[in-house]
């Protein structure tokens, strides 16, 4: 087996971002949202599983911004089938987040109980929890990004989708998925996203917009009457603050960490370039887009994902240890909601991390004497840094946008054989 190729840490230098003002955006987006709320009444504010960066200072903030406009406000977890589609699940979730009734001092309604509360002009069911139905009014918290399941260039993982979704729980989120099979998801997704417009008492959203460094950009408040002629605004600025790989192509994709707070689909489609519906395995390019990733080797799991670890079948090996850190019933539950059982799909797995690169750059057919370009990135949010070999830094060097932030180093591992540290995703003093 040749040596492993040497490693260089690598730092993408994204434009700057304007410094955010977080209580004042806040403030501000309520104050867009303070004509619907009457004195005394209850609001039932939505907050999804997405690792949103601060999210319970965020959400401390909007439950305070309510209370100073006279209202009581309740939260409710808005995330589908995550957590296992359990209520237990959905509060260790939101707890992982530092999101409790402790800390912010209002109740959590965690019950998955929803209620059909119409059907869509193509026919599909449109459901909404009991518990945000109770409340006088609805007010959702979100995370914009563009989607990972398809492409359109108005619609993403926006206000629009997440009203869907997280008003309708598991059940709302499979119904709108078995939709999506058959007349395509933003079809399906607009078509119930009407009916709960009107059937609700959802009064609008936060919507949040993060930058290359998962740093808050934006808080954008939006009533519910403007969502279709505001999303596709605010997906188009989130896509042009998407971190992308850097690289046309890459044998080897080192991903340290996968999980339901990175990305909907674990590992960001979007980033990646596979898809959960499958992706072919197939060395040659083939024109296939950029970044075109041969082999792609998940390390672990996040924390905050409970072991829910879809996403895993977008990858070409993983490690034992990996393996062993699923939590089967919470990853079916959530790929088979998706309709995308093939994002569950246990890869090919080695005993640790050495035997998996090892194996891995051996099978890549390269030409004799052809070095691997291999990239390791800690997750998919974090490519601000990242590592590359000895075949990228002809790519890196006099590349605006690019920069070496450390010398050559050889791969390190522990006795146990994985490797030592993740790349830093720290941002530079």
């Amino acid at each position: 087996m040749p040596p492993l190729p040497l490693m260089r840490r690598v730092r993408q230098v994204f434009p700057p971002t304007a410094p955010l003002d977080l209580p004042a955006a806040v403030a501000a987006g309520l104050d867009r949202l303070s004509p619907a709320l009457r004195p005394g009444s209850s609001v039932a504010v939505g907050v999804g599983s997405r690792g949103i960066t601060g999210l319970a200072r965020l959400v401390a903030l909007v439950v305070a911004g309510l209370r100073e406009r006279g209202v009581r406000p309740f939260l409710f977890p808005a995330m589908g089938s995550h957590g296992g589609a359990t209520p237990e699940g959905q509060l260790q979730l939101l707890a992982s987040y530092g999101v409790t009734e402790a800390a912010l001092g209002v109740p959590i309604r965690s019950s998955l109980e929803v209620r059909q509360v119409g059907i869509s002009a193509e026919g599909v069911p449109a459901y909404c929890s009991v518990e945000a139905l109770a409340a006088d009014a609805i007010v959702l918290l979100n995370r914009v990004k563009p989607h990972t399941d398809f492409f359109s260039p108005t619609l993403g993982s926006g206000l629009i989708k997440m009203t869907v979704v997280g008003l309708g729980k598991q059940a709302g989120a499979s119904a709108m998925h078995d939709a999506a099979c058959r007349i395509g998801h933003e079809q399906a997704i607009r078509g119930i996203w009407r009916v709960l417009r009107e059937a609700t008492p959802l009064i609008g959203g936060l919507a949040v917009l993060e930058d290359q460094h998962h740093a808050t950009a934006r808080v954008t408040g939006v009533r519910a009457a403007d969502f279709e002629a505001v999303d596709p605004g605010l997906l188009a600025d989130a896509r042009a603050l998407l971190p992308l790989l850097p690289f046309e192509e890459i044998d080897l994709l080192v991903v340290d960490r996968i999980g339901k707070n990175i990305s909907g689909t674990g590992m960001d489609t979007n980033v990646i370039n596979r898809s959960v519906h499958g992706y072919s395995a197939a060395l040659a390019r083939e024109g296939r887009p950029a970044p075109f990733i041969r082999r792609i080797f998940v390390r672990g799991l996040t924390p905050e994902t409970h072991g829910n670890g879809v996403g895993i079948g977008l990858a070409d090996v993983t490690t034992a240890r990996a393996v062993r850190s699923l939590d089967q019933q919470a990853m079916a539950m959530n790929a088979l909601t998706a309709m995308a059982p093939q994002s569950a799909k246990v890869p090919l797995w080695f005993a640790d991390d050495r035997e998996a690169i090892e194996r891995t750059l051996g099978a890549l057919a390269l030409l004799p004497g052809e070095a691997p370009r291999v990239v390791r990135i800690a997750d998919t949010l974090s490519v601000a840094q990242m590592e590359v070999s000895a075949a990228l830094w002809p790519e890196v060097e006099g590349r605006a946008g690019l920069e070496f932030a450390g010398p050559p180093q050889p791969w390190t591992f522990d006795a146990e054989g994985y490797l030592r540290e993740e790349p830093d995703t720290a941002e530079p003093a």
